[in-house]
């Protein structure tokens, strides 16, 4: 495994300890889960839950595929390391969720 995956994941980790109040345990659990799926979009269209804000669970749809996903605008916003940001094939746009909140991944 490369490094620099290996450091983005315990950099993630002790975010979520930091942050959220995590476990260690629990922070590279989610930590994890949220690479595996990452790499996961950048292959193919994938199927995940998260909790939203509002406590509710969502089933989403997403991908970072991309010959899937439509062409950027030159519009750069400021990267915001706790959410991950996804394009959702059902609504046909980009949405983010908070990597906290990943639930799981349907295989």
């Amino acid at each position: 495994m490369k490094r620099n995956v290996l450091h983005e994941i315990m950099s993630l980790a002790w975010q979520l300890v930091k942050r959220n109040g995590f476990s260690m345990s629990e922070a590279m659990k989610c930590a994890w889960a949220n690479m595996k799926l990452k790499a996961a979009m950048k292959q193919r269209i994938v199927k995940f839950y998260f909790k939203k804000v509002d406590g509710s669970v969502r089933e989403a749809y997403g991908t970072l595929k991309e010959n899937l996903i439509p062409a950027t605008s030159g519009e750069s916003r400021k990267k915001n390391d706790t959410v991950q940001v996804y394009f959702d094939t059902e609504r046909q746009e980009y949405r983010c969720f908070k990597k906290a909140n990943l639930l799981n991944i349907a295989a």
